[in-house]
């Protein structure tokens, strides 16, 4: 047995919550109660919660639609399904993304701040966007032209 959570089986939310409890030393009742109060004192604590907040929604929406396309496939007959429960499933599937792309999010807003900057010195310097200033024009010299 491995010592790494599977994800697809277990608690996203709980999850995360540890990985914010831990890198925050609080709890989440407790760090959502302080960044209320003061968002700006730490902005990474402010982006963890609202992107948990919007991680929780997500995931509500996702146990919704699930439950609505079981309770469908339940009540289906033959083999092939129709549209409204084909529908339902995209649904489930449009659901899982948004999930994940918040959960991708979260993750890499609580990274370690020296994954952080690996990533960043690999990337190198940022591309400037101001023009470089024009050099000033010098007469050309020719050499062994006709006088």
């Amino acid at each position: 047995m491995s010592d790494i959570p599977d994800v697809f089986d277990g608690d996203v939310l709980g999850l995360f919550a540890a990985r914010i409890e831990a890198q925050f030393g609080l709890a989440m009742s407790e760090l959502t109660h302080a960044v209320h109060a003061a968002p700006q004192a730490h902005p990474g604590a402010t982006h963890a919660v609202h992107w948990y907040g919007l991680l929780s929604q997500a995931q509500q929406v996702l146990e919704t639609a699930e439950d609505t396309l079981v309770a469908a496939l339940e009540t289906a007959v033959g083999d092939q399904l129709d549209d409204p429960v084909m529908e339902l499933a995209h649904r489930v599937n449009h659901a899982v993304a948004a999930r994940d792309g918040r959960a991708i999010t979260l993750r890499f807003l609580l990274q370690a701040p020296a994954e952080t900057a690996r990533i960043q010195q690999r990337f190198g310097p940022r591309v400037t966007t101001t023009l470089p200033t024009p050099a000033p024009a010098q007469p050309a010299r020719i050499r062994g032209g006709v006088r």
